[in-house]
């Protein structure tokens, strides 16, 4: 009886939370969300200096935040100031790191203190891809890989957490793939670094917003991919469905994202739709846990 009582209880809950969310996501199509104003918040994006990071630096040129642009190439990074600048940047610094060397996450994260200020929204968007057969992969470049698009975020994440915590305000932003969700050929270290970034991300978002009930906020990003040098040569055999994603429109679809404070992205639409098809190919029993996980993600 008891154990009948919790299951029917469970049950309401969840019908309860899954009628709020869909009536809250068809509001939203109908009222778009508020953005937040983040004119005064110190922005660093990491992978500044081309593709998608340049982008965004452009974006939140306009907006009054003060930016903190990242790249290993220094070169291009010094363009992407100088185009932030062009676009209403008023303070605007760049820094050349390599992410994926703790030590020096470390010591840059503690200049930017000392000549910036306190970081409020961190973006971790630099990223590698190697596109070969498994076997056919340096042992270096898995390495590589696993440093830069993942590993690295820990060391971003400890550099700039403290001080969010401290002034309960803050937002950390993952841009990950759609590789980190549903594998694809050729892309075993970059789809299962991805995987670990998503789930760091996740991880993350669960123990800050829930565990702690802080004002730090999440978004996820997992684009499909992208017209940059990382994927070029790359193509697509159902166009119409997945085709590759131009960087202006990605940005700006992670910029709104930001500024909504939405927690899951994902690039385009029709890729909801390929997390959901995984499920075909799972016993019952793994359908069901899978079920089970897939509602969750979508409700929260």
């Amino acid at each position: 009886m008891h154990f009948n009582m919790n299951v029917m209880m469970d049950t309401a809950i969840f019908l309860g939370k899954f009628l709020y969310y869909f009536l809250e996501s068809v509001a939203f199509k109908i009222i778009p969300r508020r953005k937040k104003d983040v004119a005064g918040d110190i922005v660093l994006i990491t992978g500044a200096g081309s593709g998608l990071g340049r982008h965004l630096a452009i974006h939140f040129a306009c907006t009054g935040a003060t930016l903190v642009l990242w790249d290993i190439n220094q070169e291009s990074n010094m363009e992407t100031c100088r185009l932030a600048k062009e676009k209403g940047g008023v303070k605007v610094f760049a820094y050349k790191c390599d992410c994926s060397n703790r030590q020096e996450v470390y010591r840059l994260a503690d200049q930017v203190r000392k000549e910036v200020g306190d970081v409020s929204i961190l973006i971790n968007n630099a990223g590698i891809v190697t596109g070969k057969p498994f076997l056919d992969i340096p042992d270096h470049m898995v390495e590589r890989s696993f440093h830069v698009n993942v590993i690295s975020h820990f060391w971003t994440c400890k550099a700039f957490l403290p001080a969010m915590l401290q002034a309960n305000h803050g937002h950390l932003v993952f841009i990950s793939s759609i590789a980190g969700m549903v594998a694809t050929g050729k892309l075993s270290a970059y789809s299962a670094s991805k995987f670990a970034s998503f789930g760091f991300a996740e991880s993350l978002f669960l123990e800050f917003t829930l565990s702690y009930k802080t004002k730090i906020k999440s978004t996820i990003v997992c684009p499909y991919f992208i017209k940059t040098g990382m994927f070029e040569g790359c193509t697509t055999k159902y166009s119409f469905l997945l085709p590759l994603l131009e960087q202006e429109y990605v940005a700006q679809k992670i910029f709104n994202a930001i500024l909504e404070e939405q927690v899951y992205l994902l690039i385009p639409k029709f890729t909801y739709f390929a997390v959901i098809l995984k499920q075909t190919h799972f016993s019952n029993d793994e359908r069901k846990n899978f079920n089970s996980a897939r509602t969750r993600f979508l409700l929260f």
